[in-house]
């Protein structure tokens, strides 16, 4: 679907305005649900391309100390039905990479709708991330190649700017390196609109934007007020990822990983990424898959007057209050 320039405009206004407001589009979705025992699937944006509803996080692939553990997850995943494999070039020292390019042998390839990220946000290191990539993956083809960790204001403007990798990804993309083209973050949601609005201010439209998306955020530095109807309005595929925030949702006693899982399902999610590092918390996804059903306003309700008090500081989405888990903060020469 292809966005003229005065729509843009017109919709960039708005966002300014605080008119667009948090259900823009949402109305539109379609949340199909599997017959029991099956893996419901969704349309990525306005790509077309069809994803399972929850995908398989690449972090959690490389923590497993034996190599064929995280081979035998993938696999499991992708028997059962999830298709949407995540992955980065920073992650293990890029091993989950290596671990995937493996598991994705035999056939199963074919099966997986393959997303790797990179960090690099001039040219000549995006070039050299994404060949590692490549090479990692034993794939010739991308299925969505992501900017990792847009998390500083500055980051649109070089990633945009002379010499920015934006040029590298979308000459990838001419040449069939990769599909399809989206970016990440889990810091603040103003740099994702900014992100945004960089693009569409150089006439460029995002595939897919990545972000948590769990039953705290509406009450911090939220996402899916913020960044969700932006996408919604475009067709552009929202991604969820951190469902459980990395487990710190769960420690905080309001909640329980399904109930988490759900909430990000009930969104207008394209894909909920879950990281699985052992086949315990993989069947739990997969349980939340096959039992998710649409949630009415009086549940979801419920569920957030729960997490109200216990998410108003970010003490349980470090990924937003601290800079923690920023990995390019400790290594800045993978930007570039």
């Amino acid at each position: 679907m292809s966005i003229d320039k005065q729509s843009r405009r017109d919709f960039l206004g708005k966002v300014a305005l605080g008119i667009a407001g948090t259900g823009a589009g949402l109305s539109l979705l379609e949340r199909p649900v599997a017959a029991a025992g099956e893996m419901p699937y969704r349309k990525l944006g306005r790509s077309g391309e069809k994803v399972s509803l929850v995908g398989l996080g690449g972090f959690h692939i490389g923590v497993p100390r034996d190599e064929r553990e995280g081979i035998r997850i993938i696999h499991a995943a992708i028997d059962n039905g999830i298709n949407f494999m995540d992955n980065c070039w920073d992650y293990h020292d890029g091993d989950s990479e290596v671990r995937m390019g493996k598991a994705l042998k035999g056939g199963y390839r074919q099966k997986a709708f393959l997303m790797t990220k990179i960090d690099g946000q001039v040219k000549p290191a995006a070039e050299k991330q994404l060949e590692e990539s490549l090479r990692r993956l034993q794939v010739d083809t991308i299925d969505l190649l992501q900017f990792h960790e847009v998390v500083r204001m500055k980051d649109p403007d070089r990633i945009f700017g002379p010499n920015g990798a934006i040029e590298t990804l979308i000459k990838a993309k001419k040449e069939g390196k990769i599909r399809y083209i989206g970016f990440t973050g889990h810091q603040d949601p103003a740099i994702h609109v900014k992100m945004l609005n960089t693009a569409f201010h150089n006439d460029f439209t995002f595939d897919a934007v990545q972000f948590p998306l769990n039953p705290m955020d509406p009450h911090y530095r939220s996402f899916e007020k913020n960044v969700v109807p932006i996408l919604v309005e475009h067709g552009i595929a929202v991604l969820g990822m951190k469902p459980l925030g990395g487990g710190n949702l769960l420690r905080s006693g309001t909640v329980t990983a399904i109930e988490c899982l759900h909430y990000a399902m009930n969104l207008p999610t394209s894909v909920v990424i879950n990281g699985c590092d052992s086949m315990e918390r993989l069947e739990q996804a997969l349980t939340a898959a096959r039992t998710f059903r649409p949630m009415t306003e009086k549940e979801v309700a419920a569920l957030l007057a729960k997490t109200a008090d216990a998410a108003k500081d970010g003490k349980f989405e470090p990924f937003k209050s601290t800079h923690a888990y920023n990995a390019t903060d400790r290594h800045p020469e993978w930007l570039g």
